[in-house]
């Protein structure tokens, strides 16, 4: 992709607990971007694709000067770029997909935490990315606690501090750095969006809204658990940015690949309004 739209920046903003690149593309503007992410859960891995296609589809755009649902990309990514990060969790993707022998460093102990990855969640070493992130953390550990989560687990698990892991790091430091100016996090299944944490900022809820309207999706309050050591959290907590979490696809994690294209084309006409919203 970045070889076929030579004006795409695609920026390594870290690497995962094996080694593997986090990657962000950016199209247009550089500052203060509309940031998606994706893929912070191993087992979630349809929304990378979800990513790719949209910004395959934003720089056929932009390169075209043309319009795409209605939103006229060119003159819009020159004055506010977009920044897609497909996959937070490379580690957790390929342990969902092929196995603890896709982190060979982390294998003994994945296969002593569980027999079978294909529910996986956390990153390499049993860790939930979307519990690790400096938001009410204490409350979160609590709730592990509740549940009897008390160590690396397939899901679910914070971690002992906040940021512990260099994923969590990465994409931490990619946003006091570049101030996003919105952002989306995508996670799996319910076709729901979540936007409240704490003093939720107004334009969290238009966003939410817009992504609502669009995709028939529903604004709804996450459970308990889901609640804190998000991304989305982290977010609005900290750096008062508008941001909301939007579980694609209905079903059982792992949704299957057959959900690929029509999910992708419910979502597509939001993902290109959330842009100027």
């Amino acid at each position: 992709m970045c070889e076929k739209f030579s004006f795409i920046r695609r920026d390594v903003i870290g690497r995962s607990l094996c080694g593997r690149e986090i990657t962000a593309l950016t199209i247009g503007n550089r500052r203060s971007p509309v940031l998606y992410a994706a893929a912070f859960h191993g087992m979630e891995w349809l929304n990378t694709l979800f990513m790719l296609s949209f910004a395959e589809e934003c720089a056929e755009a932009f390169r075209d000067k043309a319009s795409a649902d209605g939103v006229n990309i060119f003159d819009l990514l020159q004055r506010r770029g977009v920044t897609i990060i497909p996959c937070v969790n490379p580690d957790g993707v390929e342990i969902s997909l092929h196995g603890s022998g896709s982190c060979p460093r982390y294998k003994e102990q994945i296969d002593a935490i569980t027999g079978d990855t294909s529910s996986w969640q956390a990153n390499a070493r049993g860790i939930d990315l979307n519990h690790n992130f400096n938001a009410r953390f204490g409350g979160v550990k609590a709730h592990e606690r509740e549940l009897g989560i008390n160590s690396p687990s397939p899901s679910r698990y914070g971690g002992k501090k906040p940021f512990s892991e260099p994923e969590t790091i990465a994409l931490r430091n990619f946003c006091i750095g570049y101030r996003p100016s919105s952002a989306i996090a995508f996670h799996s299944q319910g076709r729901e969006i979540y936007c409240t944490f704490g003093d939720t900022p107004e334009r969290a809820f238009v966003l939410a809204n817009t992504f609502a309207v669009c995709s028939d999706y529903r604004v709804a309050l996450p459970e308990l658990a889901a609640t804190g050591g998000g991304f989305k959290d982290w977010l609005i907590g900290y750096l008062r940015t508008p941001a909301i979490t939007v579980e694609t696809g209905l079903g059982k994690n792992p949704l299957p690949l057959g959900d690929y294209i029509p999910e992708y084309r419910r979502i597509r006409r939001a993902l290109f309004r959330c842009l100027s919203v």
